[in-house]
Parts: structure tokens; sequence; C-alpha cells
């Protein structure tokens, strides 16, 4: 049975992640957090509870952390649990390239599992799309769009920039000269190589991402719709299991299980 700690554990991701916990026989819930304030009936759960990963980790030593908070916070947990030996799975995104070196560097210290997506579609996707760009060949245009809840912080998804940039790869292109983050006023004609990624906020959208290839004469849409925070929150316990086994050195991710 693998021993699993949830940050952000009243938020909606969170409180999803409980809730499979407690249904499965092969996980045990042994701790969870929240922000200072918010951690009212965290006790009702049964487990370790705090606000602080330097008191709660101590007290569940090798149990595997789920974290989908922010970026600081999330840098700020990998520090203590580097310490503690806690593997930690992150879905966290809005990660910037320097938040992704400090990763990398605690990866060395403790098993780290880091996916912007953990489902299973996308990352599928991840695989797929490379293989429709060098079939389609440069005479397709590139775009991505990513439909999202009213409640998201970041922008574009990291679901849509790990889809973009795997197309981008494929293409031999580097995604950071391409990338073309939304249009407005006279920006002129698409260029050869870029590729778009709009944002479209509103609701309570789980998550929609769609891979446009425009072609001449014909165009070809490949879309992802999330239904549930079930699909990503399986997709993260899924990994914790399995990280359970691993060992420091590199920073994981769902190709590694697949």
């Amino acid at each position: 049975m693998t021993d699993i700690v949830i940050i952000g554990a009243k938020g909606r991701m969170g409180a999803t992640l409980v809730r499979l916990v407690q249904e499965s026989d092969e996980l045990n819930l042994s701790a969870v957090m929240e922000r200072s304030g918010c951690e009212q009936g965290l006790d009702a759960l049964g487990c370790v509870c705090g606000t602080s990963p330097d008191e709660v980790l101590v007290k569940v030593p090798g149990a595997v952390i789920i974290d989908f908070t922010a970026p600081a916070a999330t840098l700020r947990l990998l520090e203590t649990a580097s310490i503690t030996g806690n593997p930690v799975v992150i879905g966290t995104t809005g990660m910037t390239a320097d938040d992704l070196l400090k990763v990398e560097e605690f990866a060395k210290k403790v098993p780290v599992f880091l996916a912007p997506n953990m489902s299973v579609g996308v990352n599928v996707l991840l695989k797929i799309l490379p293989e429709l760009v060098r079939m389609l060949g440069p005479a397709y245009d590139m775009e991505m769009t990513e439909i999202h809840h009213n409640k998201k912080v970041d922008s574009p998804s990291g679901t849509a920039l790990k889809l973009a940039e795997c197309m981008a790869e494929a293409r031999g292109l580097v995604y950071d000269e391409v990338k073309k983050h939304g249009r407005d006023g006279i920006v002129g004609a698409r260029t050869k190589d870029e590729i778009g990624v709009m944002a479209v906020r509103g609701g309570d959208v789980v998550g929609d991402h769609t891979a446009y290839f425009f072609g001449p004469g014909e165009r070809i849409e490949v879309t992802h719709r999330a239904h549930s925070r079930d699909t990503f929150a399986q997709g993260a316990l899924r990994a914790a299991a399995w990280l359970a086994d691993q060992k420091p050195g590199k920073v994981y991710s769902m190709a590694d299980i697949f």
C-alpha cells in the first residue's frame, strides 16, 4: 500500500485526490496540508494534517506527496522534501524556465515526477502529434487553442504549451522562437513557422485542448476534452504509486510510466 500526502487538500483538485485515495484499496491517506487559515476541518479526515511541510513531512517518512498548487509553493515544498526524502508528484502549472531548473536540482536528491497534464489521453497525444506533424509536412500551419474554467490563473495552460512544444520540436523548430500567445492589432500575415496558442476562459470547463493543422484545401483538428478532474487525479495517483519505487536522479514524466 502506498502512503499519500495531499497538498492543498481543500482545493478543487486536492479534494478530488482526497476522495479517490479514500476510495482506494491500494492507497493510504497519510497526511493533508492547506494554507494557514484554510486548515479548518482537515482533522476530520483522520490523518496527519497541518499548514507547514516542515511539521507534516517528518511525521510521514516515505509517503509520496502530490502537489497541484502554485510554483512558489511547490518549490518550497521540494526544498523540505529533499531533506525528508519524500517523493513528490507535481501537477503544478505556470512554472518558468528558472523554476524548472530548480526542480531538476531537487530531483537529484529525491524522486520527482512532473507532468503539466496527468491524463492518459493527453500523454498519448504527446506521442501521436509529432508523428502527425512529420507526416503532414511543412505545408500545414499549426495552431493550438485551450479552454479552461474562469478560476484558472495561468495562461496559456501548461498542457497547451507542452503540446505546442512537441509539435514545434517535431518540425525542427525552437518553440520560444516561433510561439504567438494570442494576437491583437495589426500583426501582419502569419509567418510560415509561427505557432499560435490561444486561451479561452469561462464557466467550469475542466480542460479542452485542440491542435489544428491547416493545409491546402483541408483542416485537421485533434481535440482532447477532460470531462472530470478525476481524469487528472487518477493519473497523479498512478504516478504516485509508481514513483514510490523510483530513485532520485531525474525528473520523471508520464513517458517513463507508459
